[in-house]
């Protein structure tokens, strides 16, 4: 089903919801909420395992729990969480987080849209873009960064809005022609005069820069999970096929070069592992963890990256045809190295975290 949805470039509402039925969504979130309750490395270890088979369906649970219902969760008010929580729980709707402009991408200050209040009502203008679950028939919500003013520096003041899918001066359109997770929502959002209640502020004022970093913090764990899946997937299809695929007389597993490439694979694929249930432990245990969250980010995505192309060069000529999963799962990765921080900027909150130069 995975080659299916991805040759049709088609996002199933069915297994959107049987992975609701599952509990997948608001995995992280108090029952009182209508979530699981659990903590954040068995969220992880859940996108790991969907990741393992299609990269799509983990997007889907990746980005509906970090980035649409965590920030309600984290830095919402009571009434909106009341409101939103228990609908996204349920995967009644998707909600995304509006953040990438066609003209901010690593500099999320640069957004140019922006939200004006008057008369109790936001007035936003602006566009977003790349933005997954956020165009297709269950996207219910959006969490917009604009800018709503300027600060007492003179840098722009960043705020997060909630926008409803359907007010008026709002459109979302379906992206098309994906190389990679081609079958995961993702949209291109326009704001031209749309109007929402002052109330749908998240959280205060001039605080969406930083509830935009804490959202990527937690975000970026669940990105390392997709790459850890992903390379243990790719792994395990290159060891299958090893076993079985025999030249001069023998299985090509029995060759030095063969399996120095797996050892190599299961080596590193278990040390990205550690790397990354080390970070959510931190984060489970409410100590810092934004350091390891980017280490476990960067490496885990780098290390699919490793892990699929030896994986291919394993395959061969097989590896480069669709009829094996091996060439999805190439394809696939390589978002993870550029979404939610690039590996550069991963680099850069790293060695500032070292002290390497002042922030």
């Amino acid at each position: 089903m995975a080659r299916e949805l991805d040759e049709k470039e088609e996002f199933s509402l069915e297994l959107t919801q049987k992975m609701a039925e599952l509990g997948l969504f608001g995995i992280t979130v108090p029952e009182d909420y209508g979530g699981s309750g659990m903590d954040y490395l068995s969220y992880c270890i859940a996108v790991e395992e969907l990741a393992r088979v299609d990269g799509s369906q983990a997007a889907t649970i990746a980005a509906g729990n970090s980035l649409g219902i965590g920030p309600i969760y984290y830095y919402g008010s009571e009434k909106q969480k009341q409101d939103w929580l228990p609908r996204l729980c349920r995967g009644e709707i998707l909600a995304s987080f509006g953040l990438t402009e066609p003209e901010a991408g690593s500099d999320a200050g640069a957004s140019k849209t922006t939200a004006k209040l008057g008369e109790g009502q936001w007035v936003i203008n602006g566009s977003k873009i790349f933005i997954t679950n956020s165009a297709s028939p269950i996207a219910g919500l959006c969490i917009v960064q604009a800018a709503t003013g300027r600060r007492d520096d003179g840098k722009k003041e960043l705020s997060c809005i909630l926008v409803s899918h359907g007010t008026t001066g709002f459109e979302a359109k379906k992206m098309t022609g994906k190389m990679m997770w081609r079958a995961s929502d993702t949209g291109e959002l326009h704001f031209e005069n749309c109007q929402v209640p002052e109330e749908n502020l998240l959280g205060g004022r001039g605080e969406g820069f930083h509830q935009m970093l804490g959202t990527l913090d937690n975000g970026r764990l669940a990105i390392a999970a997709m790459g850890l899946g992903g390379a243990q997937g790719a792994y395990e299809l290159a060891l299958k096929y090893a076993k079985e695929r025999e030249q001069f007389g023998a299985p090509i597993s029995s060759f030095q070069a063969i399996a120095f490439k797996l050892a190599d694979m299961a080596t590193e694929i278990e040390a990205a592992r550690n790397l990354l249930y080390k970070a959510c432990w931190l984060k489970d245990t409410q100590k810092p963890f934004s350091q390891e969250a980017a280490m476990a980010k960067l490496y885990c995505s780098e290390v699919m990256g490793r892990v699929v192309d030896q994986a291919v060069q394993i395959h061969g000529g097989y590896g480069l045809m669709k009829e094996y999963s091996i060439e999805r799962f190439y394809r696939d990765q390589k978002l993870l190295t550029i979404g939610e921080g690039t590996s550069e900027i991963q680099r850069i909150v790293i060695s500032r975290r070292l002290g390497c130069y002042d922030v």
